[in-house]
């Protein structure tokens, strides 16, 4: 459980980065946070889960990717407002199980 917890976070750590350097912001913050991330995976990964494991990252990842689009390109202002908001809070949720 905990593992699939951290690949979520690595996921959506991976598509906050791209989703910055498609808006040509800087994204290192979420790259060295899915560094960490993926570290922790690989620390808590059971023999031969991997599979499982890099399944969760990928849809963790497509899932999030969708929301910051949605944030940014849509054209209902409630849409928008929402996708924005619950993206927040599920990078909010991963920042909380990182230190400093």
């Amino acid at each position: 459980r905990l593992t699939l917890t951290l690949a979520t976070c690595a996921g959506r750590y991976s598509a906050a980065m791209e989703h910055a350097w498609l808006m040509g912001q800087d994204g290192a913050l979420h790259e060295a946070r899915r560094a960490g991330m993926v570290s922790l995976v690989e620390a808590t990964m059971a023999a031969g889960s991997g599979r499982i494991v890099l399944a969760r990252r990928i849809e963790a990842k497509a899932a999030l990717a969708v929301l910051l689009a949605r944030a940014t390109f849509g054209a209902d202002t409630t849409v928008t407002r929402r996708a924005g908001m619950r993206a927040h809070r599920l990078l909010a949720a991963c920042d909380a199980l990182l230190l400093g």
